[in-house]
């Protein structure tokens, strides 16, 4: 079974942005499910307005990677997500469904007691790429 989501890439610092999820436990890319009748692009304005409070024109959003991963929490459930790189100019506000934000490098998120496997797979590619440390 399969899961479709969209995430969104930020990029400081060379870190990259993370919502803590209270229900999972989890530091994830901040996104979320696509619902029937989205494009991955219009799920993830809805769901970035409803998790950080940030209005994003789809134009400001740039198609970055691919990611097919298990769902964290889920059993034998894929997800697969569409990421998208974008350039915050103002500060995320989380919202009751985002008990918190951070930027992480590879390293630090290795720290968290739960590692989430597609973002495991996210800063993989990312330090590859060298847009982060």
């Amino acid at each position: 079974m399969q899961l479709h989501t969209a995430g969104l890439v930020v990029i400081k610092d060379r870190k990259v942005l993370l919502a803590y999820s209270s229900n999972k436990k989890a530091f994830y890319l901040p996104g979320g499910k696509i619902d029937a009748g989205e494009t991955p692009v219009q799920a993830l304005q809805r769901e970035i307005e409803e998790e950080l409070n940030l209005v994003i024109p789809s134009e400001e959003l740039q198609y970055f990677m691919h990611i097919t991963a298990p769902a964290f929490g889920e059993n034998g459930l894929i997800m697969e997500q569409e990421c998208f790189l974008h350039h915050l100019t103002t500060t995320p506000l989380p919202s009751a469904e985002v008990a918190a934000i951070e930027f992480f490098d590879a390293a630090g998120y290795a720290l968290q007691p739960a590692q989430v496997p597609g973002v495991i797979v996210l800063m993989n590619r990312l330090q590859l790429d060298g847009l982060i440390d």
